[in-house]
């Protein structure tokens, strides 16, 4: 009845585009790459002075009488120094903070910086005058919005938030932290991370680094900023001192590598903030683990898009398409994209909208409105006898739907008319419609799986996007699982049924796809040559 059944699916070809070939070629690299790093993390090679090999030996091997002071001054150089700090003699082995109240000067006060000199030098000895001083310049002020600290952690929200010109924020965390391993590094294979923050003194024959000191960026969080008036005279500082293990020394650098890389992608403070919680709760194989999955949901995303486009580019007939399917995914996705508008960095919102762009191309094709840019007039094309079934099968799966879905959507609009006291009617209309897509989005899926029953056919369906995506989503719901089940220690049921529905569906087109394979037809030629020998 349907010969298109039968016919070759368009993804089972088995040939691999050069695009999906150098993909995986890119996330191999980048696994090698990750594997590489973490090698280099955990097996620096020490130098043993063989072979005439220059080695760099550490100043704080002869254990010299230390001195730790924190300045603070308007302009970041050596004039103007404002004593905040003064901690002798010093251990670089130890561990403390020190909580003091600091001066504000009157042109911080008047919405100006203030920056904090962090210096290790010889006890007794003013920093100035040491020539084996170290020293790292730290900000104590930044400038934000006030909306941005102002209730953030609250539940409640501003109806109206007001838009106000960035003010001076005071920092009250400073955190100190030195490489105290008496390690010796080679001068040739010195590691790029390590020499940026290395000064090398000459002692006759002998090589010194000075102290490698470093001002953590990572224990800084935006709910902990306090706004800077003009009636503040003073403001309270904690300095925090933590000796660090060559590893941890290079892991804090790359980490905050990481964190200036994405501000400068275009991510809030608040995003970079629980970046910063999830860098700082994990360790170094943890944060691998994770490196390697994003990327393996990248290359998965990217490859169900690609052989999403280029078979609904060579799609002639829409007949075993859901048209329902299609246009409430494309609502589905327009709807996230206006909810992340707001508050996602563009490096998230340009996967998110390039795929809302492609979801209502695919309206348009499965409609058969064709898009003519010269011609303003808009016409649709005709339905054939397959696609006119297939758009009664739609509408039966629909109805079935709707009596499960509006209950479902009513009662969540009516749960969620606490946020409108909270919010304007636009941010509660988006806010509950984005809420139903996320929790009832899977149902989508249901009227293609009520067609694909009806005809007892899946060749119309592109079988590669559906497994790239229900991989990535399959990894994406795991990990979910495992960190509900660490943080919690306990499994729910209803979390279990949230985490893998999405993986239900899945499930039943696989089943769909194994029982309504097309049958291999039999060679008519071959059979009648046999005839002819016979006869």
């Amino acid at each position: 009845m349907f010969p298109w059944c039968y016919s070759k699916p368009a993804d089972s070809g088995g040939r691999r585009s050069s695009i999906a070939k150098l993909l995986i070629g890119v996330f191999v690299v980048y696994m090698l790459h990750t594997a590489w790093l973490l090698y280099g993390f955990l097996n620096t090679k020490p130098c043993d002075g063989g072979r005439r090999e220059h080695c760099i030996i550490s100043y704080l091997a002869a254990r010299p009488r230390l001195q730790l002071s924190v300045f603070t001054c308007l302009v970041p150089d050596n004039s103007q120094l404002t004593l905040a700090v003064n901690i002798a003699p010093f251990d670089p082995h130890s561990t403390f903070d020190r909580q003091v109240n600091v001066s504000v000067p009157e042109e911080t006060r008047a919405n100006g910086t203030l920056y904090a000199v962090v210096y290790i030098h010889k006890a007794g000895v003013s920093p100035l005058e040491d020539s084996r001083e170290v020293h790292h310049i730290a900000q104590l002020t930044t400038y934000i919005s006030p909306t941005h600290t102002e209730g953030q952690r609250n539940t409640q929200k501003r109806s109206s938030p007001r838009s106000e010109n960035p003010v001076s924020h005071w920092r009250p965390h400073l955190s100190v932290t030195l490489m105290s391993e008496d390690f010796t590094f080679s001068k040739v294979g010195l590691p790029s991370d390590v020499r940026r923050y290395m000064r090398v003194s000459q002692e006759g024959q002998q090589m010194l680094y000075l102290p490698l000191l470093l001002v953590n960026e990572l224990n800084f969080r935006v709910r902990d900023l306090m706004e800077i008036n003009s009636s503040t005279a003073q403001l309270p500082l904690t300095v925090t001192y933590e000796g660090l293990s060559l590893q941890r020394f290079r892991f804090w650098v790359h980490l905050q590598d990481v964190v200036y890389s994405l501000r400068q992608f275009g991510f809030t403070e608040e995003n970079i903030d629980e970046i910063k919680e999830t860098l700082m709760g994990s360790n170094l194989y943890l944060l691998v683990l994770t490196a390697l999955i994003t990327a393996l949901q990248l290359i998965c995303e990217f490859l169900a898009l690609k052989n999403d486009i280029s078979s609904w580019r060579k799609k002639k007939s829409m007949a075993g398409m859901s048209r329902k399917s299609v246009l409430w995914r494309s609502l589905g996705t327009l709807l996230i994209f206006l909810h992340l508008l707001e508050e996602t960095s563009l490096l998230v919102l340009l996967p998110v909208g390039l795929g809302a762009c492609v979801e209502v191309w695919k309206v348009f094709k499965v409609y058969k409105i064709p898009l003519q840019w010269k011609s303003s007039k808009l016409y649709v094309n005709k339905l054939d006898e397959d696609e006119r079934k297939t758009v009664d099968y739609d509408a039966q799966a629909s109805t079935y739907l709707f009596y499960l879905v509006y209950p479902l959507c009513i009662s969540g609009a009516i749960f969620s008319l606490a946020y409108l006291r909270q919010n304007n009617y636009y941010s509660w209309l988006v806010n509950s419609l984005v809420t139903g897509v996320y929790a009832f989005g899977f149902l989508s899926m249901a009227p293609q799986l009520f067609i694909n029953h009806k005809l007892k056919c899946v060749s119309h369906l592109q079988g590669a996007v559906l497994m790239y995506r229900g991989v990535n989503t399959l990894v994406s719901d795991l990990c979910s699982c495992a960190c509900f089940f660490a943080s919690s220690g306990s499994f729910s049921s209803s979390h279990q049924l949230s985490c893998f529905r999405d993986e239900l569906l899945l499930f039943f087109y696989l089943y769909q796809r194994r029982r309504y394979a097309p049958k291999p037809r039999r060679r008519e030629s071959g059979t009648q040559s046999k005839k002819v020998k016979t006869q």
